[in-house]
């Protein structure tokens, strides 16, 4: 019979995870794209010259699921459009706003708001965990991952706690 023992030595570091969150439409919708794509095919394909044409919305749809997102990381966001990117970094922010429809804008220190694609008022937890406590968050859930307890004093000898 073998037994397996614990090592003496520990093991050596892990190296620290770097947070990183993407948020998208997800790619599933591509699926929903291409159906899109089939069923134009018979008229876009008729004897109409043109009618190809219609095929540019379904490439316009294909290019923003694909293109649009953000991606939040320890050193800021950075905001993918369809024709363009911005990098902000959490220094730059002023703070978030949050729209009535839940969608969430950055505000940045001379109070212009930038739109955060794909990110909604159920995403604060998740941001206020990656930005590392630079944001905070409202539901308080990411308090203790971000901020680590401090530990309990000892309790006396002499004392009970009946």
């Amino acid at each position: 019979m073998h037994h397996f023992g614990v090592p003496e030595t520990a093991d050596p570091p892990q190296p620290v995870k770097r947070r990183k969150a993407t948020f998208r439409v997800p790619l599933i919708a591509l699926l929903a794209i291409f159906g899109l794509m089939v069923c134009l095919a018979p008229t876009a394909f008729a004897d109409v010259p043109g009618l190809w044409a219609l095929y540019v919305v379904p490439l316009a749809l294909i290019v923003y699921v694909v293109r649009t997102r953000t991606v939040a990381t320890p050193q800021g966001l950075a905001v993918w459009t369809m024709f363009g990117h911005r990098e902000l970094p959490w220094d730059a922010l002023k703070g978030l706003s949050i729209s009535k429809k839940a969608k969430v804008s950055a505000v940045l220190a001379d109070d212009s708001k930038i739109p955060l694609p794909s990110v909604r008022t159920r995403h604060l937890p998740v941001l206020a965990l990656v930005s590392n406590g630079r944001l905070k968050d409202p539901t308080g859930l990411v308090e203790e991952i971000v901020t680590p307890a401090e530990p309990e004093p000892p309790e006396s000898p002499g004392s009970s706690a009946e």
